[in-house]
């Protein structure tokens, strides 16, 4: 399975571990928001790569008041950088791990393990989806319309790099991004940058104040929001979900079964 990635693995020394896991040093941590942090963690030495297929997550681990805590996360780099990995993170109140991230300082250190997840992009509209662990389904497209809420924008971004850097990947995708005010987008500068003839970003707003020269969608995410800006079901269209259980299992879900979206094509992380 996933014959390319274990080519291009043999190219750097790789630092993931299905089986075992692998401990990274904190460089630096930097605030972004008044909840959001990023964090620079050193990989093994300056060749390495993390060794993350797009569509993958790592899993952090941790031994809180005596229990062991693990929370999946996809890094916002690449393994086009070497020697080092970044996640952005939302700090909450009652979140255990995100907590526990926030203290720490440079030179201390998370334990990682992965690749995790079932779902992985090949490149040029080719996902492969593990049903089980004997059937692996490939979907195909030409448009992918994401719907992200909150932190959930991790995944769709390393996709979104992915396809970008690639020439040959003709893939057009348009991301419906989900936040309760402006000061709450994450990775806002990056995706303004990235909107192109292959991508189209849109962001939607859910609580006021909305800036007077907002001129994106506003309120949560709904069915009329989704049937105006994604591209509409067919046998070339993809839907992407991430983000809150709420926003996807109450709203997205329902919404895209009404307008006809086969659930065949509908991936969730």
């Amino acid at each position: 399975m996933w014959c390319f990635y274990s080519w291009f693995q043999k190219k750097s020394p790789v630092t993931l571990n299905r089986n075992e896991k692998v401990s990274l040093t904190l460089l630096e941590k930097s605030i972004v928001s008044h909840d959001t942090r990023k964090f620079r963690f050193a990989l093994p030495s300056p060749a390495h790569i993390l060794g993350l297929p797009v569509g993958s997550f790592i899993n952090v681990s941790a031994v809180l008041d005596g229990k062991l805590v693990v929370r999946p996360y996809t890094p916002i780099t690449s393994d086009d950088d070497h020697g080092y990995m970044d996640l952005m993170i939302k700090v909450y109140k009652d979140g255990k791990m995100s907590s526990h991230l926030d203290s720490l300082k440079p030179g201390d250190q998370i334990l990682v393990r992965g690749p995790s997840g079932k779902i992985q992009y090949s490149g040029k509209g080719i996902f492969e989806v593990e049903k089980s662990k004997n059937n692996i389904v490939k979907l195909h497209c030409k448009k992918v319309g994401m719907i992200a809420g909150g932190s959930g924008i991790t995944p769709m971004l390393q996709l979104m790099r992915e396809v970008l850097k690639r020439k040959d990947d003709t893939t057009k995708l348009t991301l419906l991004f989900s936040n309760k005010t402006e000061s709450d987008i994450l990775c806002r500068g990056m995706l303004d940058e990235m909107n192109c003839t292959k991508l189209k970003v849109l962001h939607t707003l859910s609580q006021a104040p909305i800036p007077q020269d907002w001129c994106y969608p506003t309120g949560r995410v709904n069915k009329a929001m989704i049937e105006e800006h994604l591209p509409p079901p067919s046998e070339d269209t993809l839907i992407l979900i991430c983000g809150p259980t709420g926003m996807v299992k109450q709203t997205c879900l329902p919404a895209l079964q009404e307008l006809g979206y086969a659930e065949d094509r509908i991936l969730v992380f």
